[in-house]
Parts: structure tokens; C-alpha cells; sequence
């Protein structure tokens, strides 16, 4: 039977709140944190925890009302553990507490990175797009934080088969913004300026670990590279190539993602792709993968809708859908604490 699911998630700065039901989404609503941050140049935890502290339960109660439902038709609760910041996850499980306690109704925890592997086939209220699964899936998870590819084998069950040593490609982009004098988020800064030059790669900055043998990532000596080239630069040079520089970045760091992702397809014989996390909503990444993944003959899976790219509850509420059918339920009474590293493997059945 399907269940009716109040879904939380606050693991970074975004306040999201959906009812789901299975891959439904008959709700969602969010309280975006960035303007707060914009001034600090990146996410304050405890400016985070505070917003989460005063929005919650407005963003609940929205939720609801937006779905015509009252608590009562709540079958089950489901939020966010972890991977995110800890003292803004902390908020979210609080609520999701209460929550239980008020209506006598269990909770299921969700790993973050299952909601963006699941995001692809997130549903508008209608039942709308109807892509079903088709097992297996290699998943690229490209985030401010995480930068993953995952065997995707069958429902809830994952093998991480490489991931990035040092830096995320997202915050990898950030840092590039803020190296040539741009504010918080820079990855969208970035991608404006890139398109404005066609996305040539004038530079040619490096491309990490491309002839490694393995899966991993790492971004350090790519933004190392940027640092130098600017140091060689004036001014002036650097205002004039402002645009071919931020198109360069982007494109080293896009082809990275791209020839790792093509060998792990040429690696496992898969070829149907899943695109999640935040900086999957660039136009460039997007296309750029979709023809790649053309080249082997597969098919690529973004998420429908632009906000499920981003922190959000709906995909959320999708994954514990898949939980609830497999009988993966907590009571209140049952220890869901913050696990701010949360890996993927944890939750892998």
C-alpha cells in the first residue's frame, strides 16, 4: 500500500518540506538561506541552524495546506540524517521527532546522496514523467560537496566505484568564482560567463587523474593551475580574459566528470546514466554528457524539475517511498541521530 509521506530535509541552507506519495509529489515548498549567505561568501553552519530554527514550522504547515491534507493523513514521517552540515540536520530530525510523537506515526531516515540518485524519477502530482526503472544505472553525483560515481545496482542497493579525494567539482567551481573576484555561488557565474564565449577552452588547464585507472576525482592542482595563471596575469590582462578563464575552468572540470564517466560505462557495460546534485542543473554539464553518453549508445536521466538539482524534500520523500515498501520504518523511541559523513554504502541493503 501506498504510503502518504511528510518529508524533511534540512541539510545545508535550504528549509524543504514535501508530501509524497510513493513517487508523487503532491507538495513542496522551501526556504531558500542563500541571500543570508551571500556576504560570508559560503554557508555559516550557525546562521544555517538559526533560519532552519525559525522557518520550519512555517514551511511544514505550507506543505500541508498545499496538499489539502492535515497531519492525521500522515502515514509515516521521513527526513534527512545525513551526509550535510550537522548542526542544520539537527534541526530537521528535531522536527521529524515531534512530529512522530504528536501523530504516533514511525519515521524513515534518508541519506542525502539517495535522494539525488533517486531525483531523476521524481513525479509531479499528475504521475508525471513516466520513467520507470530499468536496473542498472551508473550515477554521476556532481555537488558543492559531493562528487561521486555510483553502481546503481537495483533499488537501495549501491557500490560507490569512485570518488573525489579532495575538493567536490562544485566547490571546486565556487573557489574558482572567488579566485577572480566573484561572490557566493560562483558555479552559476561561471556557467553565464562560459556562454558567453561559446565555452571555448582557450587555456587548457589540467585534467585530473584522467589517466589514472580508477574512478576517483580530485580538483586541488586544477584550481592550483587557475592560481597560477592568474598570478601571471595583470590586471588588466585578467579583466580582459575574465570570461575565456571562467570557460576554461568549467571546461576542464566538465571533461574530467566526462572521461570518468565513460569509462566507468566502457568499465561495467552499463549505459543509462543518472545526472543529480547541484551542479547538475548547468546547461553546459548537461549537454555535454548527453552527448557522450550518445557516443556509447546509452541514455542519460536528469531530474524534471530545477529545484530537484538542488537540497530539496520531494526526492526526499521519493526514497523513503522505496524504504517504506521494503519495511524500513524507526519509531520515534529508535536512535536517528546527525551523521554529517554519511556515506552512501550505509544505506545500501
Amino acid at each position: 500500500m501506498i504510503k502518504t509521506i511528510l518529508a524533511i530535509d534540512t541539510s545545508c541552507d535550504e528549509t524543504s518540506v514535501a508530501v509524497v506519495e510513493g513517487r508523487r509529489v503532491l507538495s513542496h515548498v522551501e526556504y531558500s538561506q542563500i541571500a543570508m549567505h551571500v556576504k560570508w561568501g559560503g554557508v555559516v553552519p550557525s546562521i544555517a541552524r538559526r533560519a532552519h530554527e525559525e522557518r520550519i514550522d512555517w514551511v511544514v504547515e505550507k506543505a500541508l495546506t498545499k496538499a489539502k491534507l492535515d497531519l492525521q493523513r500522515i502515514d509515516c514521517i521521513a527526513v534527512t540524517y545525513g551526509p550535510g552540515l550537522a548542526i542544520a540536520l539537527e534541526v530537521g530530525i528535531k522536527k521529524a521527532k515531534e512530529i512522530s510523537q504528536s501523530i504516533k506515526k514511525p519515521i524513515i531516515a534518508v541519506n542525502h546522496m539517495e535522494g539525488h540518485l533517486y531525483s531523476p524519477f521524481v513525479q509531479n502530482s499528475k504521475g508525471n514523467p513516466k520513467t520507470d526503472f530499468k536496473f542498472p544505472y551508473i550515477g554521476l553525483l556532481v555537488s558543492g560537496g559531493h562528487t561521486e560515481l555510483v553502481l546503481f545496482k537495483d533499488h537501495l542497493t549501491y557500490e560507490i566505484l569512485g570518488e573525489t579525494r579532495d575538493d567536490a567539482a562544485g566547490e571546486a567551481l565556487d573557489k574558482a568564482a572567488r579566485m577572480m573576484g566573484f561572490g557566493y555561488p560562483g558555479g552559476p557565474i561561471l556557467e553565464r560567463l562560459a556562454s558567453q564565449v561559446n565555452n571555448q577552452d582557450i587555456y587548457h588547464f589540467p585534467r585530473p587523474m584522467i589517466g589514472s585507472m580508477d574512478f576517483e576525482f580530485s580538483f586541488s592542482g586544477l584550481k592550483t593551475a587557475l592560481l597560477y595563471k592568474l598570478k601571471e596575469m595583470t590586471e588588466a590582462e585578467k579583466n580582459k580574459e575574465l570570461k575565456n578563464l571562467a570557460s576554461s575552468f568549467q571546461e576542464a572540470v566538465f571533461q574530467t566528470l566526462m572521461k570518468k564517466t565513460k569509462k566507468a560505462m566502457i568499465h561495467t557495460g552499463i549505459n543509462r546514466v543518472l545526472l543529480g546534485g547541484g551542479v547538475a542543473v548547468n546547461n553546459r554539464l548537461k549537454t555535454t554528457m548527453r552527448a557522450m553518453v550518445a557516443t556509447q549508445g546509452g541514455s542519460v536521466f536528469f531530474p524534471s524539475y530545477k529545484y530537484l538539482n538542488f537540497d530539496n524534500a520531494a526526492m526526499i520523500g521519493v526514497v523513503a517511498s522505496i524504504r517504506a515498501e521494503h519495511g524500513f520504518f524507526a519509531t520515534v523511541d529508535d536512535t536517528i541521530d546527525r551523521e554529517p559523513r554519511l556515506s552512501l554504502l550505509q544505506s545500501s541493503i
